[in-house]
C-alpha cells in the first residue's frame, strides 16, 4: 500500500511536468520573437525541439505506465511563463530585453530540474529502470540548457550595461517614470 501512494504521487508529478513541458512549447517561440541577440533566438529554437522530445519521452513513460498524461495543469510553470511575458511587455529594448529574457528563462530552467530530479528519484525507488533513463536524458538536458543561458549572460549582461551606461546607485529612465507615476 505505501508503494501504491508514492506511485500515484509519482504518476501526478509527471503529469505536472508534462503540463509543464506543453506550456513552454508555447512560451519558447514568443521568447525566440522577443530576442534582439541571435544566438538567444537561436538558443530559445533550439530548446524548444528539446522540449518536444521531453513532452515525447513523457508520453514514452506514460504508455508504459498505462496512464494518461492529461488532467493536470502546472501551476508553476503558469506563474514562470507569466512573469516572463511581463518582461517582454516592459520597455526594455536589445540587450537589456535579452537579459530579461535570459532570467525569466533560467527561473524556468531550475523548476524543470527541480520537478525531473525528484520524478527520478521516485522512479529509481519504484524501480522504473526504463523511466529513470529517460528522466536522467532530460534531467542532463535542462542543466546544459541552463549552463548556456548563464554563459550567455555574461555576455548580454555586459552589453546591457555599456548599452545603457547605467551605475549601481543611479535611478534608470524607467524607474524615475515609475516613481513620478506613484507621487
Amino acid at each position: 500500500m505505501p508503494e501504491q501512494g508514492l506511485k500515484e504521487l509519482y504518476i501526478d508529478e509527471l503529469k505536472d511536468l508534462y503540463s509543464a513541458e506543453n506550456q513552454l512549447v508555447k512560451a519558447l517561440p514568443k521568447m525566440a520573437k522577443a530576442a534582439s541577440s541571435d544566438e538567444l533566438r537561436q538558443g530559445f529554437e533550439q530548446h524548444l525541439e528539446q522540449t518536444k522530445g521531453h513532452v515525447q519521452r513523457l508520453e514514452k513513460i506514460f504508455e508504459a505506465l498505462g496512464e494518461s498524461p492529461k488532467g493536470r495543469t502546472c501551476k508553476g510553470m503558469q506563474g514562470l511563463i507569466e512573469e516572463g511575458s511581463e518582461a517582454t511587455g516592459e520597455d526594455y529594448e536589445g540587450s537589456v530585453m535579452d537579459a530579461a529574457l535570459i532570467g525569466a528563462a533560467q527561473r524556468v530552467e531550475h523548476y524543470e530540474i527541480a520537478g525531473y530530479g525528484t520524478v527520478r528519484s521516485m522512479a529509481e525507488t519504484l524501480g522504473q529502470d526504463d523511466h529513470v533513463s529517460l528522466l536522467e536524458g532530460t534531467l542532463e538536458e535542462e542543466k546544459e540548457t541552463d549552463e548556456k543561458l548563464t554563459e550567455l549572460a555574461e555576455q548580454i549582461n555586459t552589453q546591457a550595461k555599456e548599452s545603457g551606461g547605467e551605475e549601481l546607485g543611479e535611478a534608470s529612465s524607467r524607474d524615475k517614470k515609475k516613481s513620478r507615476r506613484v507621487a
